[in-house]
């Protein structure tokens, strides 16, 4: 099983979409706060749609619930990373790691054994995605913190990344699978504010409810895409050019939050650029 022209340049189109709602996340003075604002406007877009979709397969609920579950602790994770680390060093860190841990498990999860051509692919962009993260540490215990979240965070993407390439699989309907995945994390995260910071969650979703809805549709549109190219190419595949995104968020980092594109990420991205053509070899 491979991965087609189509799926890739889609899943390429998702790096980008979820690169762009973290440097947003990024940006924000309350990362807590925002990114539960990410979550819940997330579930309002696919509430929106959900209906028309219809419910995926019953076989496909148990995994949905662990889903929203283990995402708890990727927003908690994500919100302490950028609170204390650079977005050009806490993202490759999370993201570069997922990939190997997700190749390894696939073959247990999935039986998918990648041919070495694909295997090396995989190296060649979780390694370039690793150079990416920068060790310069003005303040070494906000370093030292950033990392400890940011390594949490990569075992809990590899983990939800199984967990949903399953349930979008046995749901028969991985549109449907996404769409009320993000509904019930939506609303797990919301009551987890709620509960956290009081009536100070729902006022920052209404002061800020434009940018809510447009990363929670970015976020949405990123995963969900993921989401389906799970069911086409294997998971390993998949996962790996979807943390390609790390370019991209390198190239928003350095547009918009001053981070610069250093010689060492120009080399960072040639490696990942070989990993993509081993990919389609």
């Amino acid at each position: 099983m491979e991965i087609s022209l189509p799926v890739a340049l889609a899943v390429l189109g998702a790096a980008l979409l979820h690169a762009g709602w973290n440097a947003y996340l990024k940006s924000g003075a309350d990362k807590q706060l925002d990114s539960i604002g990410i979550a819940v406007g997330s579930g309002a877009v696919a509430l929106a749609v959900a209906p028309f979709a219809g419910l995926p397969g019953s076989a496909s609920w148990p995994w949905l619930a662990a889903s929203a579950v283990v995402h708890i602790a990727y927003f908690q994770l994500l919100a302490g990373a950028y609170r204390w680390g650079d977005l050009s060093f806490t993202y490759p860190v999370m993201r570069g790691g997922g990939p190997l841990l997700v190749a390894v498990a696939g073959v247990v999860a999935f039986g998918e054994v990648l041919p070495w051509a694909q295997t090396a692919g995989v190296l060649l962009i979780s390694a370039g995605i690793l150079a990416f993260a920068t060790h310069r540490a003005p303040d070494p215990a906000a370093t030292r913190k950033s990392l400890a979240f940011a390594l949490a965070n990569a075992c809990v993407i590899a983990a939800y990344t199984l967990i949903d390439a399953k349930g979008a699989r046995v749901s028969g309907a991985p549109v449907a699978y996404a769409l009320w995945f993000f509904v019930a994390n939506g609303c797990v995260m919301l009551a987890l504010g709620c509960l956290q910071r009081g009536l100070d969650a729902p006022r920052h979703l209404l002061r800020r409810w434009r940018l809510t809805f447009v990363g929670g549709a970015g976020a949405v549109l990123a995963y969900g895409t993921a989401l389906w190219a799970m069911t086409q190419a294997p998971v390993a595949l998949v996962a790996a050019l979807r943390e390609t995104s790390v370019v991209f968020a390198a190239v928003l980092g350095a547009l918009f939050l001053r981070e610069p594109f250093t010689a060492r990420r120009v080399g960072a991205t040639l490696v990942v650029l070989a990993g993509l053509v081993a990919l389609r070899a």
